[in-house]
């Protein structure tokens, strides 16, 4: 297990890699080309120039997130190979400058959603929310009409404000798709990836959709075990794997979290490992990473990746807005810091407890 944190470059993120740096037990980053458009080839230049940067400060880029699929791919449209060509290239190209893993997701339209983006936790930090009813009583189209992407006042971060002002003619793109269809598609795309991905050693770790159920009326499918069973049988390819999210998949509370991870052993390329703090099953917040300021067991997961002798790159993740810190909504630095202290410990208990048996 590697302990990494998402950086989102220079000119996007208010932490440094000399932060990152001095994080105890991080070694290397995850980022991306930020100010890149989904379906544009990223250049070797550009993915050597963002290696040198990282490389400069002492960490490392231990993958990307991300390679962001363009709707024609997700949506089957008939420019889809043309983006797919573009995104093989992007593959060869990262695979050229030694980079090995990339995260991605397959959610139509959005990616994750919030409806809080600084709800007030007892403790008086700021947390992202998630509110079903909210959700309901919003019409998508017409908000994103006047606002172009920004939902309750601030841009979601990973979320492309471009792709927002198109929303209406996305949502006719997937008028009549439903989940199955959205598997054909996902399996094309990775069929036609998976020989560049053998050449380079690429891993493709799959991100859950979150909430793991659909919103807005759009089909999500990465969502629970029997569906990620079914994707990485469909192409079965020890490089088509999942980036097992315990905050995306935990957004629902019927999903067993060490029990999926155990059931994918040997297909789980990246973690996020996270907590949520449930005040209903449609209504939760993130919480500090402390198995007992939220609804997981963080112990039993960090066991579960343990147990299957997981060897990839660990990340902490949506972090609470704490000592007066202004950032990014969830990606500050000192809550996630603290976040990986405290995975770096649950690990070296397990290690230790382990030995001694």
């Amino acid at each position: 297990m590697e302990m990494t944190l998402r950086w989102f470059g220079s000119k996007f993120d208010t932490v440094t890699l000399n932060q990152i740096r001095q994080i105890p037990g991080v070694t290397g980053v995850i980022t991306t080309l930020y100010d890149t458009a989904p379906g544009e080839v990223w250049s070797r230049e550009r993915i050597r120039a963002l290696k040198e940067e990282v490389e400069g400060s002492g960490l490392h880029i231990s993958g990307i997130e991300s390679v962001n699929i363009h709707e024609a791919i997700k949506a089957g449209t008939e420019e889809r190979d043309q983006y797919i060509d573009n995104y093989i290239e992007t593959l060869e190209n990262l695979g050229k400058e030694d980079i090995h893993l990339v995260c991605y997701n397959f959610m139509p339209v959005f990616d994750w959603t919030r409806t809080e983006l600084a709800r007030v936790r007892p403790d008086g930090s700021t947390v992202l929310a998630y509110n079903q009813a909210a959700v309901d009583a919003l019409n998508p189209e017409d908000m994103f009409d006047s606002i172009a992407g920004d939902l309750g006042g601030a841009i979601m971060p990973g979320w492309e404000p471009e792709r927002m002002k198109k929303i209406k003619e996305l949502f006719a793109m997937y008028k009549n798709i439903d989940g199955e269809r959205l598997f054909e598609n996902l399996k094309y795309f990775l069929e036609r990836i998976m020989p560049v991905c053998d050449k380079y050693d690429i891993n493709m770790a799959i991100h859950p959709d979150d909430p793991a159920w659909s919103v807005f009326g759009l089909p999500r499918i990465i969502i629970n075990q029997p569906n990620i069973l079914r994707m990485v049988k469909m192409v079965d390819n020890p490089h088509n794997g999942v980036t097992f999210c315990s905050g995306s998949y935990g957004t629902n509370l019927e999903n067993d979290l060490p029990g999926m991870i155990r059931a994918l052993e040997g297909r789980i390329h990246f973690a996020h490992v996270r907590n949520l703090k449930f005040n209903s099953p449609d209504d939760f917040e993130e919480s500090a990473h402390l198995s007992r300021d939220g609804s997981f067991d963080m112990y039993e997961i960090m066991k579960a990746l343990y147990d299957i002798k997981f060897t990839g790159p660990v990340r902490p993740d949506h972090g609470r807005m704490i000592w007066g810190e202004v950032a990014m909504p969830g990606y500050g630095l000192y809550d996630r810091a603290l976040g990986a202290a405290y995975l770096n410990g649950l690990w070296e208990a397990i290690e230790k407890e382990e030995s001694r048996k």
